[in-house]
């Protein structure tokens, strides 16, 4: 199938220095607050990506669950495919994608588990059903059918109808803690405009227009 033709010229927005937060976290803030004005689906999905102990790449989408000056959460199964690969090779890439904005962010940096009170204090913020499927999936593992998940969901239904859930000893969070953050603004005739932050040794932010 030829794809060639199949193209779409950018004109929604354009970004310049002048307009930029001094530090990329404002600027994340400002694009995610109007992501959310603008009611992009789940904007808070980014692609995660990791490189195993023997360098083959990996890529899936993750949805990030709190982020500050120090970095970008999410949460998962620790025993799971990316948990190992981090382990391994804490250096990850995180993207968010807004095709209704012509924006993408890609994040550069490293990767470390978040204390169990933090872990803690977002798993009892989860719905109930959601605490359950923690203990339910053992995840990126081989299983024969949907039935298991479905029989193990009942199993756990039935473990933790009184009380709380307590939060599963191979589960938790993640934090991203960027080294580059790059802001790209789809532009027409491809001409796009990127800016990219990298962090410094003092801790401060350079900031530079890279070529499209």
């Amino acid at each position: 199938m030829d794809l060639s033709a199949l193209r779409e010229e950018y004109t929604r927005d354009g970004l310049n220095s002048d307009s930029l937060a001094p530090t990329p976290t404002l600027q994340f803030t400002k694009w995610f607050e109007q992501a959310q004005t603008m009611q992009i689906a789940e904007p808070n999905a980014m692609s995660l990506a990791t490189v195993s102990a023997d360098g083959q790449p990996s890529l899936r989408t993750v949805l990030l669950k709190y982020y500050d000056d120090k970095g970008f959460v999410f949460f998962t199964n620790y025993t799971s495919n990316k948990a190992q690969h981090i382990e391994s090779n804490p250096n990850v890439a995180l993207m968010f994608l807004w095709l209704g904005l012509e924006r993408q962010i890609v994040i550069r940096g490293q990767a470390e588990k978040i204390g169990k009170a933090e872990t803690m204090k977002y798993f009892l913020s989860r719905p109930h059903g959601s605490q359950l499927g923690a203990w339910v999936s053992h995840q990126s593992s081989v299983i024969t059918g949907r039935k298991i998940l479905e029989l193990k969901m009942d199993e756990m239904k039935r473990k933790f109808q009184q009380g709380e859930v307590p939060v599963p000893s191979f589960w938790g969070g993640y934090r991203v803690k960027p080294e580059q953050i790059e802001f790209w603004q789809g532009r027409p005739s491809r001409l796009h405009d990127r800016f990219c932050y990298q962090k410094a040794d003092n801790n401060d932010w350079n900031i530079e227009r890279l070529a499209p």
